[in-house]
């Protein structure tokens, strides 16, 4: 099993800056793509930035120029350095992977359990 444990999340003004931090952690195998998802109250789940192995990036139009995701694949970690925050960048933010753990042969696609960003004056 594996487990993803976001943090990093917390209140920021217009123009400010934030950077999430995910861990994943368990009985790892291999992961393959990180990333990150957000979702605002009363909308969908909407993808933000993913990451691969070998470090190719890709980024929903709404961020590009503004978020940069990395990972640090000795530390099983992604991170999402988010710059010129707006208020409509709120939302919370899950990470996802694509990972298999020793005991399997499976590749399963995981999910943190979030953290809430709130961009506010």
């Amino acid at each position: 099993q594996v487990q993803l444990v976001e943090s990093g999340g917390g209140l920021v003004q217009p123009g400010g800056s934030l950077r999430l931090s995910c861990a994943a952690s368990g009985s790892i195998f291999s992961i393959n793509a990180m990333g990150w998802y957000r979702q605002a109250p009363g909308k969908e789940r909407e993808f933000v930035a993913r990451a691969g192995p070998t470090g190719t990036t890709n980024y929903a139009d709404s961020v590009k120029g503004r978020f940069i995701i990395s990972r640090d694949n000795a530390k099983n970690t992604v991170y999402l350095q988010m710059n010129s925050l707006k208020p409509e960048d709120t939302a919370v933010y899950y990470c996802d992977a694509d990972a298999r753990s020793i005991k399997s042969s499976i590749w399963y696609h995981y999910w943190g359990q979030g953290t809430q960003v709130t961009v506010s004056s």
